[in-house]
């Protein structure tokens, strides 16, 4: 058995690459780095690898091979400055989404420098608990609410979620935040938005992997970014800010079930780090006011 560490690494990258993977080199290094116990710039410290590591290195590269997400196999993923558990039963959270966590962040900041003492924040499908902790570990003032429908998720969220001080509620968007209801400063959202049609599209990692409940959303995807609509109008204090992540391909759709509802103004939607339509915000008119949602992008 070869314990050349460059040669298996080569091999790695070769299979990934075959199977298919969008990342093969940076995926195999993370797995070689997570079965060592070392950062991923240390690698090249190491020229070879014991019996043992070999034997686990390529049992990992034969997970990811047959399109395992990597976060899976680790069990772990990274979101701005956290490192979360992650598993199967909870979506694994994306890069792309880490944008709209800033906007929600810096929005956050600005209240507390503006004399709000604890702005308050809701997660809606918060899942892993991301997004949440992000805004709550971040922004230490505010007080954050995460709600996650699904059980499995919860448990994971709640785990990834001590110490920080996220209020994790288990239950329906719909209801579980009534309590909230004109009091909340910054709403965030990172629902299901994939149309049922879409399911041969989808990639492999997500479509067999993540769960079925944080995916799905109708026969154009938007039911839930709808019902995000809904929700966070009934919660945000005027001027609130609202953000919703949607598919790429959904940007002027999205904006467009905002503006229809006459709740929003100042609608606008962002790109994420890849540069492709990703999110939308808006700011909650007075109750007793319409708007005619004034758009940008």
């Amino acid at each position: 058995m070869s314990n050349d560490l460059r040669r298996e690494l080569t091999t790695a990258t070769r299979s990934l690459e075959c199977a298919g993977v969008a990342s093969p080199q940076h995926d195999a290094a993370a797995l070689l780095a997570w079965v060592l116990g070392l950062p991923k710039n240390r690698l090249m410290t190491r020229s070879s690898l014991d019996a043992s590591a070999v034997v686990a290195y390529r049992q990992a590269i034969r997970r990811r091979a047959a399109r395992e997400p990597l976060q899976h196999i680790t069990g772990t993923a990274a979101f701005r400055y956290l490192d979360l558990e992650v598993g199967p039963g909870v979506f694994t959270p994306r890069s792309e989404t880490e944008v709209m966590a800033g906007v929600a962040v810096d929005e956050l900041n600005r209240l507390a420098m503006s004399g709000v003492a604890s702005p308050l924040a809701v997660d809606l499908c918060t899942g892993s608990g991301a997004v949440a902790i992000a805004m709550a570990t971040e922004v230490p003032v505010a007080k954050v609410v995460g709600v996650e429908l699904s059980a499995a998720a919860h448990r994971f969220a709640l785990r990834n979620a001590r110490g920080s001080g996220v209020d994790m509620r288990l239950g329906d968007i719909a209801v579980a935040v009534d309590d909230l209801a004109g009091a909340v400063h910054v709403v965030v959202a990172n629902p299901p938005y994939i149309p049922l049609a879409a399911y041969e599209h989808v990639e492999t990692e997500a479509r067999d992997f993540d769960p079925p409940l944080a995916l799905w959303s109708g026969v154009d995807g938007l039911d839930m970014i709808a019902l995000v609509a809904d929700v966070a109008a009934r919660l945000l204090v005027a001027d609130g800010l609202v953000a919703c992540e949607h598919a790429d391909v959904q940007g002027e759709a999205a904006l467009a079930l905002f503006a229809a509802t006459g709740n929003w103004t100042s609608l606008r939607d962002h790109q994420d780090l890849a540069g492709r339509p990703r999110f939308v915000t808006a700011r909650r008119v007075a109750r007793g006011s319409r708007s005619a949602g004034t758009m940008s992008s």
